[in-house]
């Protein structure tokens, strides 16, 4: 029955490690805007490689997802709820994955044309039919990217605070375990009180 109620193991894991590299790239794009020079230069090289880690995960827990149905929720949340829960999550995958390949679009096409070594080691290409463009293309590219990695960035920012929000909300106004499917340790099942 518990496990019925709860997330996965591996959707846990994926989920918390997912979660903790957002925040820090978030993190980390904002803070290379006030660094000049090499500083400037090891915060990008570092904010690629979470992006790209990013990526990889997110596309790890989405197979996942796909393979393995989320736990149901309780069936006491209204319809619109339902719908605000599944459409918000799909929402994130599309953050997860949508601002790294910008990225990574970016890096692309980019006329400093830097190799990208994630975590100072792995060898990561670029997108070949980007980084062949003619480099009026490319510029197109470049800018075109850049700002829907912005935009992303900070419509996920936004859904971040919502989601959280919703969750304290399920965990301490309704009390319908909503929040324990996914953290461990907290009950995943209603609180009699919820039930009423």
């Amino acid at each position: 029955m518990r496990s019925q109620h709860r997330y996965s193991a591996i959707a846990i894991l994926l989920h918390w490690s997912i979660a903790a590299l957002i925040l820090l790239n978030l993190f980390l794009g904002w803070r290379m805007g006030f660094l000049k020079g090499l500083s400037q230069f090891d915060m990008f090289q570092l904010h690629k490689s979470v992006g790209i880690t990013v990526l990889l995960l997110s596309v790890a827990r989405l197979l996942w997802r796909l393979t393995h149905p989320a736990p149901p929720l309780p069936a006491g949340m209204r319809s619109w709820e339902k719908a605000a829960a599944h459409g918000t999550h799909w929402l994130f995958y599309g953050m997860m994955i949508g601002m790294p390949l910008t990225g990574w679009a970016m890096v692309s096409v980019s006329p400093w044309n830097i190799p990208t070594l994630l975590w100072h080691h792995i060898p990561w290409p670029h997108i070949g039919f980007l980084h062949s463009l003619p480099a009026d293309s490319k510029k197109t590219v470049e800018a075109v990217s850049g700002d829907i990695h912005e935009y992303i960035a900070f419509g996920g920012a936004a859904l971040i605070v919502l989601h959280v929000a919703a969750a304290l909300k399920h965990q301490f106004l309704t009390r319908d375990g909503v929040l324990g499917r996914m953290v461990p340790g907290l009950s995943a099942t209603p609180s009699l009180s919820s039930e009423k």
